[in-house]
């Protein structure tokens, strides 16, 4: 297992990437397996939310909300947001590349769009300071839980493309835009095009030593057999596409969205892993981030802390 150190060498910073063509390029890095490396999975920084959830103990229920949205401040996300930076710049060696697994921002861009460009600057500022390549993935307040075109134009020229696939040494990683999943109502066309190219991904899997799914929404929470909810996605779809993960050979689904640790086994094969969020909680779990460990023969991970990471994560 690969021990990570804690200590100032830092190399030179790494801007947040964007997809172009369903393709993402991670600085050094091959295709073909090497040898064995770790990646920082995160997910939900999601900048605003804490003061859209203030004193209210349920998201969107602020008293006021409405009318003082546009007032809001996020200095809670932005500290969290720069620990997180501050401990993946210490961390050696260094991660091959970081994923934010959805909701970067809390804004809906429909609804708030200049609140959401006050937060996009903030993020932007934050990240522009870290070492690590930083691969961002659309959740559903980065469109909006009923996308339309507007608003995914408006991810997509913000963040770069919504669905895309990029290799590191062997591994293959598939980003999915789940909120298609979730309701494709105003995009028909834009959902069935990611349905088609995500089949063409699955059909190269037996050229990677790995295949991970990084997407926002998970496909279950706990039980692949549980009923759909908020935080899940809905059964035909969840038994449709899990059964073709598996065949392909899919081995580990990163998803965020839950704002607490959870997940599951679809089979014995294939693990479905919820991280919790960088940002405002909503369970029991402290911020923090997960490193994952890819061998030869297995991926393994581990929730860290923010603040608290161990010397030595095996």
């Amino acid at each position: 297992a690969q021990h990570y150190f804690i200590q100032s060498n830092l190399s030179s910073k790494m801007p947040v990437l964007k997809a172009c063509d369903r393709k993402l390029e991670i600085p050094n890095v091959v295709k073909d397996w090497s040898k064995e490396f770790s990646f920082i999975q995160a997910a939900d920084c999601q900048l605003g939310m804490e003061w859209s959830c203030k004193g209210t103990g349920g998201y969107g229920q602020r008293k006021g909300y409405e009318p003082d949205y546009d007032k809001s401040t996020w200095e809670h996300e932005k500290r969290w947001c720069s620990s997180f930076v501050d401990m993946l710049n210490d961390m050696q060696p260094q991660p091959q590349f970081a994923i934010m697994c959805g909701d970067i921002l809390d804004a809906w861009p429909h609804k708030w769009p200049i609140v959401r460009e006050r937060q996009l600057k903030d993020f932007q500022e934050i990240f522009s300071k870290l070492n690590v390549p930083l691969v961002c993935v659309c959740g559903n307040h980065d469109v909006g839980n009923h996308p339309t075109p507007e608003t995914v134009s408006k991810y997509r020229s913000d963040f770069g493309d919504d669905w895309f696939s990029f290799e590191c040494n062997g591994m293959l990683c598939i980003v999915l835009n789940s909120q298609y999943y979730q309701d494709p109502t105003n995009v028909p066309n834009i959902s069935a095009e990611q349905d088609t190219w995500l089949d063409q991904q699955l059909a190269l899997t037996s050229q990677y030593k790995h295949t991970v799914v990084f997407q926002h929404i998970p496909w279950f929470l706990t039980a692949v057999d549980e009923a759909k909810n908020h935080y899940n996605l809905p059964q035909n779809l969840r038994d449709l596409w899990l059964r073709k993960f598996a065949a392909a050979g899919v081995s580990k689904i990163f998803c965020g969205h839950y704002h607490q640790n959870s997940g599951g086994w679809y089979d014995s094969n294939l693990e479905v892993v919820v991280t919790s969020a960088l940002g405002l909680q909503q369970g029991k779990d402290k911020n923090g981030f997960r490193i994952v460990n890819v061998t030869d023969s297995k991926i393994t991970h581990q929730y860290v802390n923010i603040d608290n990471i161990d010397p030595k994560v095996t």
